[in-house]
């Protein structure tokens, strides 16, 4: 792929929704570019494990919000 290739490959996942399906058919398609195959597929891994780490994270601070709340 060329740099041009990549640059709007980038774009495209700039927009939100566009960009969160164009992930999807990237990864797990018939796309003819391996390098783009597996790029979009570790970039849904990250996706996932932020999402993941968000939750955690949020629900820790909720937690401790909670708690310090009844104390009062």
């Amino acid at each position: 792929m060329s740099v041009g290739d990549w640059i709007l490959t980038y774009l495209i996942t700039c927009i939100p929704l566009v960009g969160f399906i164009m992930l999807f058919v990237w990864g797990f398609g018939s796309c003819d570019q391996p390098s783009k195959k597996t790029w979009a597929q570790a970039t849904l891994l990250w996706l996932v494990i932020v999402l993941v780490l968000w939750l955690v994270l949020g629900g820790l601070i909720m937690g401790i919000f909670m708690s310090s709340s009844n104390m009062f």
